[in-house]
């Protein structure tokens, strides 16, 4: 038998703690969290504002952790809510103040950078294929522990 298992699970893990420890690094400079990059990210795509249940969907985190975030963001200044009718929270939008865009704008910034350190030595022929392979291989993954937890 191969050693594709191992090589997926240890290099897989490698780069999650990585990735990680730079968002670690990156956030304490700005007094936040690595868990509001994602946050952060999505909102900074999205002007109009997003629900916690939609962060909840695009940053793959359960509600009481982005119901957590927020609040966090909310606190800093970095969003705001939008006057709605809504009588939760979570059902009104979250969009970024001014402060939380210029946060995001660096943020994104540096990571275009991480992005680019890491791929550096990577043709866009290879990235492509490398980002085609990886994306088809989270599907099959996510199918198949959706058909066994059935």
């Amino acid at each position: 038998m191969d050693d594709r298992f191992e090589k997926l699970t240890t290099n897989v893990a490698q780069i999650h703690k990585s990735i990680q420890k730079i968002k670690k690094i990156y956030m304490q400079s700005q007094g936040l969290k690595s868990t509001h990059v994602m946050c952060l990210y999505y909102l900074s795509d999205h002007p109009d504002g997003l629900t916690a249940a939609g962060l909840c969907e695009l940053c793959k985190e359960d509600k009481a952790g982005i119901s957590r975030i927020l609040s966090d963001l909310e606190n800093r200044n970095f969003i705001a809510y939008e006057a709605t009718g809504a009588t939760h929270r979570y059902r009104s939008r979250a969009h970024l103040t001014d402060a939380g865009m210029a946060c995001a704008r660096e943020m994104r910034s540096f990571i275009s950078h991480a992005l680019e350190e890491a791929s550096k030595d990577i043709a866009e022929p290879q990235r492509k294929i490398f980002y085609k392979t990886l994306f088809t291989i989270a599907d099959n993954l996510e199918h198949l522990s959706k058909e066994l937890c059935k």
